[in-house]
């Protein structure tokens, strides 16, 4: 039974996009800059599928394998935009040619907010760009007193709700959290909106819980999710994937709470016998690290999947392919908080692939996608380019 492992290692990018300045990135290389901050980051059995063989400047500092046992190759994002859903849309086929709206500069226009007060019976505060551990501390003292939701958004096409887990429990957010997806709709709807829970106080400082949700517009197009689910396999979801794609185009989901947790459902998952996908989104480096430019945190997060990565090859069977990428960058070296629009690394390992071959250069995440439809027989017709036929093995 043929099946497509998928794991996205959330912002790890490598390097920074033609169109990088563009969108204020130039210079960005999430990879190259951890190692390059941080020497003794050890990346060794990622580097042993063909990591830091990858064409880039600089990306033979990770490590050049002289005989890779995987293909490797990284991709250009095509989609306008360098953020979650955008990233993770195109890896299943779908290209945003038209951005998301972003608030960065104004926050939320009066009639969205007027209409958010509206829905929910009260006021708001925030409705501003900032980063999500800062406006916390900045406003959830007058957050705790009045009851108000904190609305804050970032350069990413995001509404962002913070409250008190003992003010707003994390439920009644959540049904915040849907109203608001209700009103940013048509020229205001942003790509997400975000449940950001948090607890503490003043006097210790305010932290963020893992009980963060994110409610996505549905996807625009068909996905290769859609087109397994519908020729009857299974699709299965781990991590914040059910979230990305709206709950569409899936048979099973574990929305896991942070990495460890993510790598062990998924090494469960394996074990089972199904044909289709498995689609696994590990968010740490991204949501704890890379918005913190916390590069000791983010490299310490790479090493631990590095190290888990001997069991999930193992756990491989006959007909698994397994593909590793990534959905955009955060270089936590660089002064910005935010995303960066920077190629993405794919690797690709199983026994039926050919090893050592070298990808290249992909023009679209969505490469990636074709080359699993064609491997599964999905029938996808998507503005790609499949790359099975240079990884397989004769037969």
């Amino acid at each position: 039974m043929k099946r497509a492992i998928i794991i996205v290692l959330d912002s790890v990018g490598i390097g920074a996009l033609p169109d990088a300045a563009d969108f204020g990135d130039a210079g960005s290389n999430t990879l190259v800059n951890i190692k390059k901050a941080r020497p003794q980051t050890d990346l060794s059995h990622l580097c042993a599928l063909g990591l830091g063989n990858i064409q880039g400047e600089d990306v033979a500092l990770l490590g050049k394998a002289e005989a890779p046992k995987g293909a490797f190759g990284k991709m250009a994002e095509r989609s306008i935009g360098k953020d979650t859903t955008t990233g993770h849309w195109e890896i299943a086929g779908i290209i945003t040619k038209k951005p998301f709206p972003t608030y960065t500069e104004t926050g939320f226009p009066k009639e969205i907010i007027d209409a958010f007060e509206a829905a929910i019976g009260t006021k708001c505060i925030g409705n501003y760009a900032a980063s999500g551990t800062v406006i916390i501390q900045d406003l959830g003292p007058e957050h705790v007193k009045t009851g108000y939701p904190i609305v804050y958004t970032s350069a990413d096409s995001v509404f962002q709700i913070a409250a008190h887990e003992a003010v707003i429990p994390v439920e009644k957010l959540y049904e915040i959290c849907e109203k608001a997806r209700k009103i940013l709709t048509g020229e205001h709807g942003v790509a997400r909106v975000i449940a950001r829970p948090f607890i503490g106080n003043e006097k210790d400082g305010f932290t963020r819980t893992k009980n963060r949700r994110d409610f996505s517009l549905e996807p625009t197009g068909v996905t290769i999710l859609d087109l397994a689910k519908e020729k009857g396999m299974e699709v299965v979801a781990v991590g914040k994937i059910e979230d990305i794609f709206e709950h569409r185009g899936m048979t099973k989901a574990d929305h896991t709470a942070n990495n460890a947790e993510g790598i062990e459902k998924t090494l469960q998952f394996m074990k089972e016998d199904f044909e289709g996908i498995l689609f696994t989104n590990l968010v740490d480096t991204d949501m704890i690290y890379g918005h913190r430019n916390d590069v000791e945190g983010y490299a310490s997060a790479l090493e631990y999947f590095d190290q888990k990565l001997p069991e999930i090859i193992a756990l491989m069977k006959e007909d698994d392919i397994l593909f590793i990428t990534a959905d955009h960058g955060c270089d936590p070296t660089t002064a910005s908080t935010d995303h960066s629009r920077e190629y993405v690394p794919v690797l690709v390992y199983g026994e039926k692939v050919k090893e050592g071959v070298d990808l290249g250069v992909r023009k679209t995440f969505a490469d990636l996608g074709q080359t699993i439809s064609d491997y599964l027989g999905l029938g996808a017709d998507f503005e790609a380019e499949s790359f099975l036929a240079d990884i397989l093995k004769a037969e």
